[in-house]
């Protein structure tokens, strides 16, 4: 990724003053010290803990930005732990805050506070104390903030302190963009990346020299975010009476050529060519006329022959293989059916041998996965790694694709191991049919291959109305590719968020309803996903859900004990059960946890679950039997559901089946979805949803819903009192001056069931 770089400022690279503006004078100081390497670097240092009200700003020089729209800044510091500096209790902080301006030109060296923007605030994941600083161990910290889109000729950045004891070890500002590149017969120049994270970048391809459009296939790439170059769609061909050479650095050469002499290669294989590669001898023949004599041939041996051409432009690519195999020496014995019945009879008892060793094989191998069957006429996920040979699984679970059958059309976005392009599929005797295609990028490992493809042998396997379609796979050429269906809408997060607030409550219950009906197809065959979430959800045109993504799923065993348990790994925190956090233990009981995560996800129209609560923040909530309150508008009935999914123990949550069958009744009976919070069976409600009216005050409530940052905006709007808390619209909140709307949100949700708990629990009159 470093190679898609391109430096803006980089302040270790500067060795005499780097001269920045410092204000007031006595605040920041340019110092000379020493990187994490303990190369000597210039480097601008604060530390005015002992007086309250600090406000020392630092600015940097002109940073012109050239064509670039998204910025990279790359920040290395050192930070002193408050702890370790004696008296200093209220005024010594842990943090520092970056600014930037955009500006056409430089505009001196004034420096005022209101031209900057805030982009962060920024802490330190380490600090260090005075002892450290002796034994000489630097606790270095590194940060990276991205600013954009920018529209300006060019920008500074600035660092406000207020009361840290701070060393800015390095600042680094970069953008990335697609370095120029050849590809099918085409120049794509250098390209600036986008000014957002996902932005793809389409640019048109020039043809080479003697090269031209292929027809209605004009060529094109994209760039992505990342510095990347993207899957090409359409090409250049070689004009008339030129040919390409290779994979083509983009090279046509005319086939009017001067021979200068042929290479003939010569493969000299051993008879039914099981010999390993290692056995296998290569030699060359050179000719200067158009025919060559091969000499010393062994009898009775397969020969391989491949020609190529070499000009003054290098060598042509091979032609065609023949094969060749030579005769019997005269002095070999000739043995027919007539001459030899004993040797027929030996033959034909080898023969069968092996045969009924192949036939012993298969039945031993058929039986390993046999054992997986629960019974008969029951189909059972097979986990791919079991197979010795990845190859074998894909090809066993998912349809090899002619790749001309597939035409790409254009790129919609980056996956793990490459780019998502959509385009049209067309198999013989059938109608095309849109679809997605997955492709793996070039320069892939081995490993990459294999991990990419094991989802197609994941896919292949499944076949339901609510899990996504594979189509098949390409293995046999480049690019390697997984299609699949295509489903018009993309994911379900960021189409609810697109429409938000458009759908009935009957209908967000269906798309639930048919996540659920997947997920117990899935469940069913005895399959974990573990990465059950809205992202992780695609919808078709016709609202359809559809679960996908199958990248960290894992197979149980028959034992409803069993679990699949990891070995290390990231997991997706917010939706993931807290047996599965605490010890990476994997079941369908922890998928349904994560299904209610999904409902939660649905009805509140793809907001992120817990906010902006830090992942330990949630851990540590979740582990205190804190819930997420119901969604705004959303039944009651639906929320106890999603309480239901979230049963601290595993063995007390609904399956997938009983799930499927309570939203059916919801759907047939939608006065169902009005029962009052707390007439279920569940006990989980005493457990994990707070009972708001327990609490003494209004600071107690936005403490226990991790809002209390806005405690002095209710004391001063009069909220005193929960009853009056409990009043309170929309509108009211946003009155209190809280904008961002996840905040907005979060504590209207829970406003509504403060609300509920009041009705039902105390039949508190409250008119809203």
């Amino acid at each position: 990724a470093s190679l898609s770089l391109v430096i803006l400022l980089d302040s270790k690279a500067q060795q005499t003053d780097l001269e920045w503006i410092s204000y007031p004078p006595n605040g920041w100081e340019e110092i000379s010290g020493l990187d994490e390497n303990y190369t000597p670097i210039r480097t601008y240092q604060v530390c005015q803990v002992m007086e309250p009200n600090q406000n020392n700003w630092l600015r940097t020089n002109w940073i012109e930005k050239g064509n670039a729209q998204r910025i990279f800044v790359e920040l290395k510091f050192t930070l002193r732990d408050c702890n370790s500096l004696p008296g200093v209790v209220g005024t010594c902080k842990e943090t520092f805050n970056l600014y930037y301006q955009e500006t056409d030109s430089e505009v001196g060296r004034s420096l005022r506070e209101n031209q900057y923007v805030k982009i962060d605030t920024i802490a330190a994941d380490e600090s260090f104390t005075q002892g450290d600083l002796g034994e000489r161990k630097m606790k270095l910290n590194t940060e990276v903030r991205i600013i954009g889109p920018l529209t300006r000729r060019g920008f500074y950045l600035a660092f406000q302190d207020v009361g840290a004891c701070i060393a800015l070890v390095s600042v680094k500002v970069y953008y990335k963009k697609c370095w120029s590149i050849i590809e099918n017969l085409a120049t794509f120049p250098d390209t600036v990346t986008g000014s957002e994270f996902s932005s793809l970048v389409e640019v048109e391809g020039v043809c080479v020299n003697d090269a031209e459009e292929e027809a209605d296939n004009s060529p094109k790439m994209h760039c992505s975010a990342e510095g990347e170059w993207l899957v090409p769609i359409g090409k250049c061909i070689c004009k008339a009476g030129f040919h390409q050479k290779g994979d083509a650095l983009g090279f046509c050469p005319s086939n009017l050529f001067n021979l200068k002499h042929l290479s003939i290669l010569l493969n000299a294989v051993q008879r039914s060519k099981e010999k390993d590669q290692k056995d296998r001898v290569y030699s060359t023949v050179r000719s200067k006329s158009t025919s060559a004599t091969v000499n010393n041939l062994k009898p009775s041996t397969a020969y391989v022959f491949q020609i190529r051409a070499f000009t003054e432009a290098g060598y042509g690519t091979y032609g065609p293989r023949l094969e060749i195999t030579t005769k019997e020496e005269a002095t070999a014995a000739i043995v027919s059916s007539e001459q030899n019945p004993v040797i027929i009879i030996a033959v034909v008892a080898v023969a069968g041998t092996i045969i009924l060793v192949f036939m012993v094989f298969g039945f031993i191998i058929g039986r390993r996965y046999a054992l997986a069957v629960k019974f008969p006429g029951t189909k059972t996920y097979i986990d791919p790694e079991t197979y010795e040979d990845p190859n074998r699984a894909v090809h066993q679970f998912a349809k090899e694709l002619d790749a001309s059958c597939i035409k790409i059309e254009r790129v919609i976005g980056a996956g793990e191991f490459g780019e998502v392009c959509s385009g049209r599929l067309k198999l013989p005797g059938k109608r095309d049919v849109s679809v997605a295609i997955k492709t793996l990028k070039v320069g892939y490992t081995e490993k990459q291959r294999r991990d990419f493809l094991c989802e197609a042998s994941i896919m292949g396997q499944f076949d339901h109305p609510n899990v996504v379609h594979l189509e098949g796979v390409v293995t046999r050429g480049k690019p390697v590719m997984i299609v699949i269906e295509y489903m018009e809408n993309g994911s379900l997060d960021g189409f609810l968020r697109k429409h938000d607030g458009q759908f009935t409550v009957i209908q967000l219950v269906g798309m639930l309803r048919g996540i659920a009906a997947g997920m117990r197809y899935l469940s069913d065959m005895g399959y974990v996903h573990r990465d059950l979430a809205a992202r992780n959800i695609l919808v078709n045109s016709n609202l359809v859900c559809k679960v996908s993504d199958f990248g960290l799923s894992r197979v149980i065993d028959d034992d409803p004990e069993a679990v699949y348990t990891t070995t290390g790994g990231k997991i997706p925190v917010r939706w993931t059960a807290p047996e599965a956090i605490q010890y990476r233990k994997f079941t369908s009981a922890s998928d349904v946890w994560s299904y209610g995560i999904v409902m939660w996800e649905v009805m509140s129209y793809g907001e992120r679950p817990y906010w902006d609560m830090s992942n330990q923040d949630v851990i540590k909530a979740i582990d205190e039997g804190y819930r997420l309150p119901a969604p705004m508008d959303c039944p009651p009935g639906l929320h106890q559901l999603m309480l239901d999914c979230w049963q601290k123990d595993r063995a007390e949550r609904p399956k997938f089946d009983q799930i499927v069958g309570i939203l059916d009744k919801m759907i047939r009976n939608p006065n169902t979805l009005k029962t009052p919070l707390g007439t279920c069976t569940s006990p989980l409600l005493d457990q994990s949803t707070p009972d708001f009216t327990a609490f003494r005050s209004v600071g107690e409530w936005l403490e226990a819903i991790k809002m209390e940052r806005y405690r002095d905006n209710f004391t001063a709007a009069g909220y005193s009192s929960l009853e009056s808390v409990a009043r309170m619209s929309i509108e009211d909140v946003m009155s209190l001056g809280i904008t961002l709307v996840g905040h907005q949100k979060k504590i209207m949700s829970s406003i509504q069931t403060m609300r509920a708990q009041m009705l039902h629990l105390h039949g508190t009159g409250i008119q809203v």
